[in-house]
């Protein structure tokens, strides 16, 4: 019996985002020991934070023109704007989760009042929507590279995958809130 990716898109799903949010959770929860990895100069990590914001607002850029191409019957320019958000998506939490696991989450520095009925706010939904996408952006990715271009029309991957930009655009958005609220506000 012969096992294919195309035919388990949805157990692969499942498998890539287990994986994925046990690398986050661990990360965030400082399961991960400091010790396995390797310590970047003090200015890297600083850094981190404002390489992440311009990544994100590239991010949202690459997937608005990504969506923006589709509507417009452009499909290899879809593809290649959603593969490029996808890996800014990559890097973007490559980054974010190496200098949590080193220093872990950053405390906010404002007003309690703000913290409490702003920053929290803002931060629980960018969170809830970013562990949403994982396993939306895993399935459409996952129906995009198992199936011709012919065939995506008629499978889950437009449906989704409207659902998973949407999210996903606002998630970064949100992202960019916070940032601007950690390092620019206060």
């Amino acid at each position: 019996m012969e096992l294919r990716a195309r035919d388990r898109v949805p157990e692969l799903t499942g498998l890539l985002t287990v994986v994925a949010l046990a690398l986050v959770f661990g990360a965030v929860l400082g399961v991960i020991p400091r010790a396995a990895l390797p310590v970047a100069p003090e200015w890297f990590l600083a850094a981190i934070p404002h390489i992440n914001a311009v990544v994100s607002v590239l991010a949202i850029v690459v997937i608005l023109a990504g969506w923006r191409a589709i509507r417009r019957g452009q499909v290899a320019r879809h593809r290649n704007a959603m593969l490029a958000g996808l890996a800014l998506f990559a890097t973007f939490l490559v980054l974010y989760l190496y200098r949590v696991s080193l220093e872990g989450p950053t405390d906010f520095p404002g007003p309690a009042t703000v913290e409490g009925f702003v920053y929290f706010p803002i931060l629980g939904i960018h969170i809830l929507l970013a562990i949403v996408c994982i396993p939306l952006l895993f399935y459409v990715l996952l129906l995009a590279l198992t199936r011709s271009t012919g065939e995506i029309p008629a499978t889950d991957h437009p449906r989704v995958g409207r659902v998973a930009v949407t999210l996903w655009l606002v998630s970064f958005a949100l992202g960019t809130v916070v940032y601007l609220l950690l390092y620019v506000l206060y």
